[in-house]
């Protein structure tokens, strides 16, 4: 009782500061040119993947439904975190709202949860063509492929109104000062002046389920592709399966480590510093490499995307 008089007597945080990546104005103008460069072609080369996939008919197959989809989500994902990423580099720390603090989180764990499951279903799409091409057709129809790109984007809403719903609950009385480039879960949970159990183990469950459980079907996939490949006669077709799936396996080892490494265990972090650069991999550099790893070196990308600028120049 004495307990909850004291919270309630105390004043609220109506706004976070954001310390940012860097604290030193010697390398903050470096940083904020290189990052800056980063979004825009992060923006850039996912555009292009999404107006390849949309303009191009030879394209239009699931791989590249989901490829397109994971495109537009990277899109949205990076412009979550780096504007404040920016704007503590152009500026030094930062003073966020509590309401546009909570806002960015949502749509960060949403776009996150998301990724991990259009990353499983991408696996599955490369299992079935790989290991049951002659039901390919059938299993991976359009239909198909809507409901898992829809169950992914739906999915990873309703996780993030949970999360965001609990950690937006507890009570935040001071210091109100993050060390971190945007909202994010274990630096708020660190804040927090009630207790955070019951929020941790939310955050814990959705982890197991959606990290752990997409990284499982993820892996079941490969293997299984693995043991096809291995058992392929041909020299040749070896060669070009495992090209097909090598870039998509280094895309989902990032991704998934430093994510795990963060978000799978029901405690707060302690060392923020490493904490936010192993967020950089996967809001910054994954949503850049994708393109370049998943299309961009592949024929039928290349060969869509030389169509369209011999097309522009006639």
């Amino acid at each position: 009782m004495e307990r909850s008089l004291e919270l309630g007597n105390m004043t609220r945080v109506q706004e976070f500061v954001l310390l940012g990546l860097s604290t030193s104005p010697e390398t903050r103008e470096v940083l904020f040119a290189a990052f800056l460069t980063l979004y825009l072609l992060t923006l850039l080369e996912n555009a292009l993947i999404v107006f390849l996939v949309c303009s191009h008919s030879e394209l239009h197959k699931p791989m590249y439904f989901f490829l397109g989809n994971l495109s537009c989500l990277e899109m949205c994902y990076v412009s979550v975190t780096m504007p404040s990423l920016l704007a503590g580099l152009w500026t030094g720390p930062c003073h966020v709202p509590f309401p546009a603090c909570m806002t960015q989180l949502f749509f960060f764990i949403a776009l996150i949860c998301t990724e991990c499951t259009l990353l499983a279903s991408m696996a599955c799409d490369r299992y079935v063509a790989i290991c049951r091409p002659l039901h390919y057709p059938l299993l991976m129809r359009p239909q198909v492929c809507l409901g898992l790109a829809g169950t992914s984007w739906l999915g990873g809403l309703l996780v993030s109104v949970v999360k965001t719903v609990c950690i937006a609950s507890l009570s935040y009385c001071g210091p109100n000062v993050l060390n971190h480039f945007f909202c994010d879960v274990s630096p708020l949970l660190n804040l927090s002046c009630t207790h955070v159990a019951l929020t941790e183990l939310v955050d814990f469950l959705s982890a197991i389920v959606i990290l752990w459980g997409s990284l499982l079907v993820a892996t079941a996939s490969y293997v299984a592709i693995a043991r096809a490949v291995l058992r392929m006669p041909s020299a040749a077709a070896r060669r070009k399966a495992f090209s097909t799936c090598a870039s998509h396996l280094v895309v989902v080892g990032i991704f998934y480590s430093a994510t795990l490494f963060i978000y799978a265990r029901p405690s707060r972090m302690e060392a923020m510093d490493l904490n936010k650069v192993l967020s950089v991999i996967y809001t910054v550099a994954t949503p850049m490499c994708n393109p370049v790893i998943y299309c961009l070196r592949n024929r039928e990308v290349q060969a869509a995307f030389r169509r369209t600028l011999h097309g522009s120049r006639g």
